[in-house]
């Protein structure tokens, strides 16, 4: 197993992309706290690895709350004495045209996507510092690329991911912490759904040439990578998992009727 006694927080773990990331990590050895604001989901998540023989803590914890990341990296600590990988994956989206986005939900944007990885990632570096090891995946968006009407508040939430993983990477390289980041494509997940929804003219599997959507297992699965010692000498980069879609020239796809 490559994550054999190892301790991991996944953020933003009750469904989703998060979920398939802590069910990932403990199949391979990992042992595994789920963090979540919806503590409901994040006991199920944790129930889920429990009953398949791996080892789990839920935790309810706001990652753009200070406070709340002391209290889940304190409950970690109590409970495991350790943490060797932190999944930065809590995320959320708010569509709007820039002209109709309010000032309430670029704040909640940015708070949360922004401002909770880099809580998250300064608390556990404290601790990783002293263990001189460490694994930090961030978890950003193809958006970070690219321009989509009413994505401003969230597409520059994941640009800003993307600066804040290199800056670390420079700054803790030092201590043996790798920081790296995972951009997905748009993956089957509640979010996913929500855009499609806001967003009916987005262009589907015709956007992309291995002509799926992704799973959210395609993305734990490059995350699973760079948490394991396969990637000890990878740090600062991002790996996009989008099936193709930034690479297509958009001449080649086909209009949609």
């Amino acid at each position: 197993m490559r994550l054999e006694g190892q301790v991991a927080i996944v953020t933003g773990a009750g469904q989703g992309i998060g979920e398939a990331i802590a069910l990932t990590f403990a199949r391979e050895g990992a042992a595994v706290v789920v963090d979540d604001i919806n503590p409901k989901t994040a006991r199920k998540v944790a129930k889920d690895i429990n009953e398949r023989g791996g080892t789990a803590l839920s935790i309810k914890a706001d990652v753009s709350n200070v406070d709340e990341v002391n209290m889940l990296v304190e409950k970690t600590l109590d409970q495991f004495k350790k943490i060797d990988i932190l999944v930065n994956n809590a995320g959320i989206i708010k569509i709007a045209p820039v002209l109709e986005l309010t000032e309430a939900d670029w704040d909640d944007v940015i708070d949360v996507n922004v401002k909770g990885q880099f809580l998250c990632s300064k608390t556990v570096a404290k601790h990783m510092t002293k263990q001189k090891q460490g694994k930090i995946i961030n978890i950003a968006s193809i958006g970070a690329h690219v321009g989509a009407p009413g994505s401003a508040a969230y597409a520059v939430s994941k640009g800003g991911i993307l600066q804040l993983t290199k800056v670390l990477a420079v700054e803790w390289g030092k201590y043996n912490i790798n920081v790296n980041v995972v951009s997905p494509g748009l993956t089957m997940t509640v979010m996913a759904e929500y855009v499609t929804k806001k967003l009916p003219n987005l262009q589907g599997i015709d956007r992309v040439p291995l002509r799926r959507l992704a799973k959210p297992e395609d993305i734990a699965d490059a995350v699973l990578f760079l948490a394991s010692s396969e990637s000890d000498y990878v740090t600062g980069q991002e790996i996009i998992v989008d099936g193709g879609t930034l690479v297509i020239h958009p001449r080649m796809v086909k209009p949609t009727d």
